[in-house]
């Protein structure tokens, strides 16, 4: 309960925030807002995971990303065409970074969640991408992934 009270309060200061600059830029408001998306009170991590078929908790964005291991996360999803997914940066709140760990019982960032059931890591997402698992579970989200489109191209 002190977590969610926390977010509540977190979730106010931060769209308060947000509203001040829209004012003053309306693109990086914008930006700043959807980064801030994941903060809501009313939805647990649960509902934040299942919400989207693709979902990432990275430090930085996808567009910005702040470590190695989240660019790599990032990279391989874009080599499989996936770019429609809800990415949330951790650098922003951290009690979003620890919640999720816990959530996970998975100590480091980026992790990552396909429809709903946590993944794992970049090192588990770079496995599946290249033994082709990530393919078949891409395909189950009925995601086609690029990767079968330049296979065909080659041949």
């Amino acid at each position: 309960m002190n977590y969610l009270m926390q977010s509540t309060v977190r979730c106010l200061r931060q769209r308060w925030s947000v509203y001040a600059l829209r004012e003053v830029d309306v693109q990086l408001a914008s930006l700043a807002f959807s980064a801030r998306l994941m903060c809501s009170a009313a939805k647990d991590l649960g509902d934040l995971v299942k919400k989207d078929k693709v979902v990432v908790f990275m430090k930085g964005t996808p567009a910005q990303p702040m470590c190695g291991f989240s660019n790599a996360v990032v990279q391989i999803l874009r080599m499989h065409g996936v770019n429609e997914y809800a990415a949330y940066n951790v650098l922003d709140d951290q009690d979003l970074r620890q919640g999720v760990k816990d959530y996970s019982n998975w100590p480091t960032i980026p992790q990552i969640f396909l429809n709903g059931e946590f993944v794992g890591g970049c090192d588990i997402l770079l496995q599946m991408h290249q033994n082709g698992d990530l393919v078949e579970e891409l395909q189950k989200l009925g995601i086609r992934s690029a990767l079968l489109d330049a296979e065909k191209e080659s041949k």
